[in-house]
C-alpha cells in the first residue's frame, strides 16, 4: 500500500546558509536606491531606503547582507510622530561583522519606538561601493566600441550584497525603484518594468512593479543605443554591434514569446528587452527580468544565440516568476527553465532540432560526470551547502541537465506532454511571485495528477523522487531522443570513421560539413576529443570536398573551439 505521505524529503527547512540576514523577522515591502555613478574613480555613492514590517515579536535588530567593499556612512530611521506630530528621524547604531569570504553582515540596532508588530517603518542607509564582486567597471579599451567606459552589475548568486545592503536570499522578494545620476552621454538601463529620463538633470528613474529577489536587480550604464525588434522587445548595444544584433534576432523574439505564452501562460513582466555586453561579461547570459544581459560574442553563432535567448525567456516563468527559495535547490529554476526552453524550441523548430541540442548538452553532462566521479555530492539536485561555501562556485551542469531529466521524467509519468503543459501553467499560476522548495513543486504535481499519487509513483523502485533529489551520480533516466537521429546519426558515423587507426579518406570525403548546423559540428568535435589522443593517421586526410579546416584535426584546437561556445 502507498504511504499517506507524498514522499520523504531530507531538505524541507527554509534555511539559507548563504545569507547572514534575519529575513524571517521582517516583510520587505519595497526598497528604493538613489545612486550616483562616478566613472572617473569607479565608484557608486548614494543611499537606500527600505520599507519593512516586523513579522516576529521581540525583534531588536535588523541584519542585512553586505560586503567589505561596501562602505556604510550612516543609518537612519523614520519614526511616525505621536498624536499627529511630525515624523522623527533617528540615527541608528550599527556594526559590521564578518560572515564569509563573499560577504559580511550589517547589524542595525532598532529602538523600541520603531518595532511595532505589523506596522511598517523605513530605514535609510547611506553608502559607497568600491571594488565589489557585483560591479564590473570596464575602461573604454575593454568595451566593444573602445570609445567610452561601461559599468554593469551581476548579482547571481550572492554578489548583489556588494551593490546594496539587502536580504541576499532568493527566499525574499519585493518591488523596488531607483534614481540613477550619470555623466552626460551615458545611458542607464535596469531590470525594471518602467523607466524615465530627465535629459536636463541627467537622471534616470526606474520602477519594478513586480516582486523580485535581490539577485535579479541589475544595472548597466555606458554608450548604449537601441532598436525595437517587436511590440514589447528592444535590443540595446554599443553602436558598433547594434546592427548585427538586430539582424541576428529580427522578429524572432516576439515569436518565441508567443510560443512560450501558449505553453505556460501570460508573460507577466511587460517588456522583454536584451542588452548585449562586452566579452568580459562573466557568464553567457543572465535572466534579469525585463532586461536580459547577454554576451556579445554569442553573435558569432546563430544557433547558440537562439538557444540562450530562449532559455532566458523561459526564466520569465521558471526562475523569475517562481524562484528556488534557497541556492541548494537551484534546479527548480534552471532545470525547469531548461525543460521550458526545449518545449519552446520543439514547438518553434521541431523535435529533431531540440533532440540534437539536448544530446549535445547531455554529452557534456556525462563528460563532467566522468571527471567528478559518480559519488560527488555536487551532482545532487538538492545540494547541501556547508556554511561559507559560495553558491556560485557550485553552479554546474547538474542543476540544468539532471534537473531537466527529472522534469522530463515527471512529464513522462503523466503520459501526455500537453497535460504536463497544463500542469506547468497551473504551477505558475499558483506560485507566481513566490519562492518554493522541491516539496511545493512535487506535492502540487501529485495533487494535480491524483491518479499518479494513488499509484505511488513517488516511490517507484529505482526512480524514487527522494533518490532523484538526493542521490549522487547521473540522471536516473533520460528522455527518448531518437527523434534527433537524422541530425545526430551523421555526426556519430563521421566520428566512427575518423576515430579508427587507419581512417579511409574516401569515406570521410563523402561527409560535407558545410551543410551541418553549429550544434552538429561542435558535437562532432566534442566526441572526437573524447577519443583523444587521436591516431596519427588522421593527419592530412581532410578531403577538398570537406568544408572544415584541417586545424580541427588537432585535439587542442578542438578544445579551444569548444571552449569558445
Amino acid at each position: 500500500p502507498c504511504s499517506s505521505k507524498t514522499f520523504p524529503l531530507a531538505h524541507c527547512r527554509l534555511v539559507d546558509v548563504a545569507s547572514a540576514s534575519n529575513f524571517h523577522s521582517f516583510k520587505l515591502r519595497h526598497f528604493h536606491l538613489d545612486l550616483h555613478l562616478n566613472f572617473a574613480v569607479k565608484r557608486i555613492t548614494g543611499w537606500q531606503v527600505l520599507e519593512l514590517t516586523p513579522v516576529q515579536p521581540g525583534v531588536q535588530s535588523l541584519i542585512l547582507d553586505t560586503h567589505p567593499s561596501l562602505l556604510i556612512h550612516s543609518v537612519d530611521c523614520k519614526v511616525p510622530g505621536a498624536s499627529g506630530a511630525p515624523d522623527v528621524f533617528l540615527s541608528l547604531t550599527y556594526r559590521i561583522e564578518p560572515f564569509t569570504d563573499y560577504g559580511s553582515s550589517l547589524n542595525i540596532s532598532l529602538p523600541a519606538a520603531v518595532i511595532r508588530p505589523h506596522r511598517a517603518f523605513r530605514v535609510t542607509i547611506r553608502y559607497t561601493t568600491t571594488d565589489g564582486p557585483a560591479i564590473w567597471w570596464l575602461d573604454a579599451e575593454l568595451t566593444c566600441g573602445q570609445t567610452r567606459p561601461l559599468v554593469f552589475t551581476q548579482g547571481h548568486s550572492v554578489c548583489n550584497r556588494s551593490f546594496f545592503p539587502c536580504f541576499d536570499t532568493p527566499a525574499v522578494k519585493s518591488t523596488y525603484s531607483a534614481t540613477v545620476r550619470v555623466p552626460e552621454g551615458v545611458t542607464v538601463l535596469m531590470s525594471a518594468s518602467r523607466s524615465a529620463y530627465s535629459k536636463q538633470d541627467r537622471v534616470f528613474q526606474f520602477s519594478m512593479e513586480y516582486p523580485v529577489p535581490a539577485y535579479l536587480v541589475a544595472l548597466v550604464a555606458g554608450d548604449l543605443q537601441h532598436a525595437d525588434i517587436g511590440p514589447r522587445s528592444r535590443v540595446w548595444a554599443e553602436p558598433c554591434i547594434l546592427t548585427c544584433a538586430v539582424s541576428k534576432l529580427g522578429g524572432s523574439v516576439e515569436r518565441w514569446l508567443n510560443v512560450a505564452e501558449g505553453l505556460f501562460g501570460p508573460y507577466v513582466w511587460g517588456r522583454y528587452d536584451i542588452v548585449f555586453l562586452p566579452p568580459s561579461f562573466p557568464i553567457v547570459a543572465m535572466e534579469n527580468p525585463c532586461l536580459t544581459f547577454i554576451i556579445s560574442s554569442i553573435l558569432e553563432s546563430q544557433e547558440f544565440l537562439l538557444i540562450d535567448v530562449i532559455h532566458e525567456i523561459a526564466h520569465g516563468w521558471f526562475g523569475n516568476a517562481v524562484t528556488n527559495a534557497t541556492w541548494e535547490e537551484m534546479w527548480l529554476s534552471e532545470g525547469l527553465a531548461t525543460y521550458a526552453q526545449r518545449r519552446i524550441t520543439t514547438e518553434a523548430y521541431g523535435e529533431a532540432f531540440t533532440c540534437l541540442e539536448t544530446v549535445f548538452r547531455l554529452d557534456a553532462l556525462h563528460r563532467q560526470m566522468r571527471l567528478l566521479g559518480d559519488n560527488n555530492p555536487v551532482s545532487k539536485l538538492q545540494a547541501k551547502f556547508e556554511p561559507g561555501v559560495n553558491p556560485s562556485s557550485l553552479m554546474n551542469l547538474f542543476t540544468y541537465e539532471k534537473g531537466f531529466c527529472f522534469v522530463s521524467y515527471l512529464s513522462q509519468l503523466c503520459g501526455d506532454i500537453k497535460r504536463f503543459d497544463s500542469f506547468l501553467r497551473a504551477y505558475i499560476e499558483k506560485f507566481r511571485f513566490s519562492s518554493v522548495i522541491a516539496k511545493d513543486l512535487l506535492d502540487f504535481f501529485l495533487g494535480f495528477f491524483p491518479e499518479l499519487k494513488e499509484s505511488c509513483v513517488a516511490q517507484r523502485e529505482g526512480l524514487e523522487f527522494e533518490r532523484w533529489l538526493n542521490g549522487c551520480g547521473p540522471p536516473l533516466c533520460e528522455p527518448d531522443l531518437s527523434a534527433g537521429r537524422a541530425l545526430t546519426g551523421p555526426v556519430q558515423h563521421l566520428c566512427d570513421h575518423w576515430g579508427v587507426d587507419a581512417p579511409d579518406p574516401q569515406v570521410i570525403s563523402t561527409f560535407d560539413l558545410s551543410s551541418w548546423s553549429t550544434f552538429q559540428t561542435v558535437l562532432f568535435l566534442d566526441r572526437l576529443l573524447d577519443r583523444s589522443p587521436l591516431s596519427q593517421g588522421i593527419k592530412g586526410i581532410v578531403h577538398p570536398k570537406m568544408k572544415i579546416s584541417p586545424l580541427f584535426t588537432h585535439p587542442k584546437a578542438i578544445l579551444g573551439i569548444h571552449s569558445f561556445f
